[in-house]
């Protein structure tokens, strides 16, 4: 998070940042209840539900050109139970980034988005070892995935922030 601070939209007072990402704890899908049950698996960055669906966390990243920086929504994409396999087989293997992505569905609505982005068709790209997979939006006319390609400004991140530091609807910076 910047050190900066910026008049929140929403309420008017000063916050610090903004924050440059927001995540979601979990697939939309995911419910709390569902922790411990057999065939289910929530962790930082892979999750199962009942040994039928699969997700893994990525990094969908949109530039911020007037600071030269980005700014990450880290969400959940459901991948196909050979596509998931292929990638937990490799998660911890040096190269893996020469993988071709793995078509997947986003699996998180982000709030302030018309239409949903749930759904949405991503290609998720493998990155070296420790570093999160990077979430490709399939390009339409998809507000996010117009972002994604063109890029935001700060002032789109200050709007994004204010949004979402006064919701409760399970994202954190």
């Amino acid at each position: 998070m910047s050190t900066e601070q910026f008049v929140c939209g929403t309420c008017g007072a000063k916050h610090d940042g903004p924050p440059l990402s927001f995540a979601a704890q979990a697939p939309d899908l995911w419910k709390p209840e569902m922790a411990g049950q057999e065939g289910c698996l929530l962790d930082a960055d892979l999750c199962v539900i009942f040994g039928e669906q699969f997700f893994v966390r990525g990094l969908i990243e949109l530039p911020v050109w007037d600071i030269g920086g980005v700014f990450t929504y880290s969400m959940w994409v459901s991948l196909s139970r050979p596509n998931f396999t292929r990638a937990v087989d490799v998660w911890e293997q040096e190269g893996r980034e020469a993988e071709p992505p793995y078509f997947g569905w986003l699996s998180n609505a982000i709030a302030g988005y018309e239409p949903s982005t749930l759904n949405l068709k991503t290609n998720v790209h493998t990155r070296p070892v420790g570093e999160p997979p990077y979430i490709e939006l399939e390009p339409t006319s998809h507000p996010l995935a117009v972002e994604q390609l063109a890029g935001i400004t700060l002032a789109r991140v200050q709007e994004i922030a204010a949004f979402h530091l006064h919701r409760l609807d399970g994202f954190a910076t």
